[in-house]
C-alpha cells in the first residue's frame, strides 16, 4: 500500500486518473457488476445511488430500521421519505414479507441491507421486479457476500459500498464504491460522481463532486487483490468460533462482524472486556426511534423483531487479523459465560 501511494504522489497525477478508472473495473469484475465507480465514502454512494434513480421528494424509499443510520439519513437528504420495516427473526434482515406489505403508489425503491455481511432474501429481487421499483443494496458490510451464486454489487439495480477502515477492504481512509447492474445506470452512475458533467465537460444534471483521490483508489487496489484471502480468513474464524449464528440457505456470509444475540448483553460484554476481548452492541436505538427521526410518522412504530434484539447483538471480533490463539481464547471466554449464564 505505501508502494503504490508514494507511486501516485511521485506522479503527479492525484485526482481523475488512471488509478481510479482501474480500480472501478477491477471492482465491477470482481463483484458481477457491469460498471462501477469509486466515490467518497459509503454514505455518499446511497445518497448518489438515490439521486441516479431519480428519487427525491414526494418519493418513498422502503428501509430496515436494524441498521447504520445512514441507510436511512441517505433518504431524508434527497428529500424523500424513508418507509421503515422490520428485520427477519432468524436473519436479522429486512423481511420481504413487510417490505412488500409496505408498498404503495409512491414506494420508487427497497434499500435492501446486507447486515453484518450476511445476505438480504432472494424475494426483494422478485419484489421489487413485480412492482417496478427499484432494488439499491446496501453492501457496506458485504464484501464478498454472496447470494445464489451472485456477489453483493450484482443482484440489485445499483449497489452501495463503504471502504471505511473498519470493512472488509479498505482504501487508507474514507472511500466507497457504486456499481450497477443495469447499462442505463452506467453512464448516469459515472458522471454523478463528477458534477453530472458529460464526455465534454458539460453538466448535463445535478450533480457534484464526489470522486476519490487517486491514492485511495491505488491503495483500494492492492486490498483487492487480498480481499478473498482475508474473507476466507474471517469464514474460518467464523466457523471456530460457532455460536449459533445462522447462514441464509444458498448463501455466503462475509462476517463484517460476528454477532451474537445474548439475553444478558451487559454480562457477557464484561466477561469478554476481562478476557481482554472487545465487543460492542449493534444497533441499541433502532433507526426508527432515534433523535434524528423524532418527528417521523413511525418514530413510535412498534417494529417486534428489531425492537427485541436491537441491544442485544453483542459483536465480538472474526476479523483476518486474529491470530489462533486469540480465536481460542474468544471461544473459551464465549463457552465460559454460557456456563455461568
Amino acid at each position: 500500500m505505501r508502494e503504490a501511494a508514494l507511486k501516485v504522489l511521485d506522479s503527479g497525477r492525484w485526482v481523475k486518473g488512471p488509478e481510479n478508472q482501474a480500480f472501478a473495473e477491477e471492482f465491477a469484475y470482481w463483484c458481477g457488476a457491469i460498471a462501477a465507480t469509486p466515490c467518497h465514502n459509503g454514505s455518499a454512494a446511497l445518497i448518489a445511488a438515490l439521486r441516479i434513480l431519480s428519487i427525491g421528494p414526494g418519493d418513498e424509499v422502503i428501509v430496515p430500521s436494524l441498521t447504520f443510520i445512514a441507510t436511512a439519513t441517505a433518504v431524508s437528504l434527497v428529500g424523500a421519505t424513508p418507509v421503515f420495516v422490520d428485520v427477519e427473526r432468524d436473519y436479522w434482515c429486512i423481511d420481504p414479507v413487510e417490505t412488500e406489505a409496505a408498498i404503495n403508489k409512491k414506494t420508487k425503491a427497497v434499500i435492501g441491507v446486507h447486515l453484518f455481511g450476511q445476505a438480504f432474501s432472494p424475494h426483494l429481487r422478485e419484489i421489487c421486479d413485480a412492482n417496478n421499483i427499484a432494488l439499491i443494496e446496501d453492501a457496506a458490510q458485504a464484501h464478498g457476500t454472496e447470494l445464489e451464486g451472485k456477489r453483493a454489487g450484482s443482484i440489485g439495480d445499483i449497489a452501495c459500498f463503504s471502504f471505511f477502515p473498519s470493512k472488509n477492504m479498505a482504501v487508507g481512509g474514507e472511500g466507497g464504491m457504486i456499481t450497477t447492474t443495469r447499462p442505463d445506470l452506467a453512464e448516469k452512475m459515472l458522471r454523478f460522481v463528477n458534477h453530472g458533467r458529460n464526455d465534454v465537460l458539460e453538466s448535463v444534471e445535478l450533480a457534484t463532486n464526489l470522486r476519490m483521490s487517486e491514492v485511495q483508489a491505488a491503495i483500494g487496489r492492492v486490498q483487492l487483490k487480498a480481499i478473498d484471502e482475508w474473507i476466507s480468513k474471517r469464514r474460518k474464524n467464523a466457523t471456530e468460533i460457532n455460536q449459533g449464528t445462522k447462514i441464509r440457505p444458498n448463501s455466503q456470509h462475509s462476517w463484517h462482524q460476528y454477532c451474537i444475540l445474548s439475553e444478558n448483553p451487559g454480562a457477557l460484554i464484561n466477561k469478554l472486556s476481562s478476557a481482554e476481548i472487545d465487543s460492542k452492541i449493534y444497533y441499541s436505538t433502532p433507526c426508527h426511534r432515534q433523535a434524528v427521526f423524532a418527528n417521523h410518522h413511525q418514530h413510535d412504530t412498534i417494529l417486534p423483531v428489531t425492537d427485541d434484539i436491537a441491544s442485544r447483538l453483542v459483536a465480538v471480533p472474526v476479523h483476518p487479523g486474529l491470530n489462533q490463539e486469540e480465536v481460542e481464547r474468544i471461544v473459551t471466554t464465549l463457552s465460559s459465560a454460557k456456563e455461568t449464564n
